[in-house]
């Protein structure tokens, strides 16, 4: 049964249901071909292979400066330009569909079966992705809403980002459970009277089971 009050839980995408993209670096290399090795820059998960990612946490890079740096420095490996969000379709877009993690979708298939309601709210799912590659995803288009800074305009931790999702939900805040690997997204959700439960990305399995037990959900 869920957790006492829990009546939804809104998701976050990125680094949540689907892995970032330090963990699909591998995969990646070698669907192109290249040695393994190619990139080995890790972000949060490995600080040390990663002197820029070192530079935007201590605030000497903005994130989207080190994001075009890479997008830069793969668009020289495929010989063509392409931005991070070009990168990140390349990436995810695999022959067997969109890369999520497989904890995901059993969450939110318990989640479901418990009487929750399910939601999305994302920063940019579609810029990154495109509305057709979410459409094209069984589980991602399964979600009862969907809310995407890129569409709306109102990003996360803003209060209305977690009104409105709570608002196409049907639900109070009070009512849901909120997963996102940022913790001032987490705190934003706090603010607007959800649950908030943050996501570790270096510990999925971990968050999951920290989801689970705040739904009430078996493992």
């Amino acid at each position: 049964m869920p957790g006492p009050g829990a009546k939804g839980v809104l998701l976050d995408v990125g680094g949540v249901l689907l892995p970032t993209p330090w963990e699909v670096l591998e995969d990646f290399e070698a669907r192109q071909g290249w040695p393994r090795g190619t990139l080995p820059w890790r972000g949060p998960l490995d600080p040390a292979t990663d002197p820029l990612w070192r530079a935007a946490q201590a605030g000497e890079l903005s994130s989207g400066a080190y994001f075009d740096r890479r997008a830069a420095e793969i668009s020289r490996l495929l010989g063509q330009p392409l931005s991070w969000p070009e990168v990140t379709r390349a990436m995810f877009a695999t022959p067997e569909g969109l890369a999520v993690r497989p904890e995901g979708p059993a969450l939110v298939a318990d989640a479901r079966a418990a009487g929750l309601r399910t939601g999305l709210l994302t920063s940019k799912l579609v810029a990154f992705l495109s509305r057709e590659v979410v459409a094209r995803s069984e589980f991602l288009s399964s979600f009862d809403v969907l809310l995407d800074e890129s569409e709306t305009g109102v990003a996360k931790p803003d209060p209305r980002a977690y009104h409105q999702a709570a608002a196409a939900m049907g639900l109070d805040p009070a009512g849901i459970v909120f997963v996102d690997d940022d913790p001032a997204n987490v705190a934003g959700a706090d603010a607007a009277g959800m649950a908030g439960v943050h996501f570790d990305v270096a510990d999925p399995g971990g968050s999951f089971e920290r989801v689970r037990r705040r739904l009430g959900l078996g493992p």
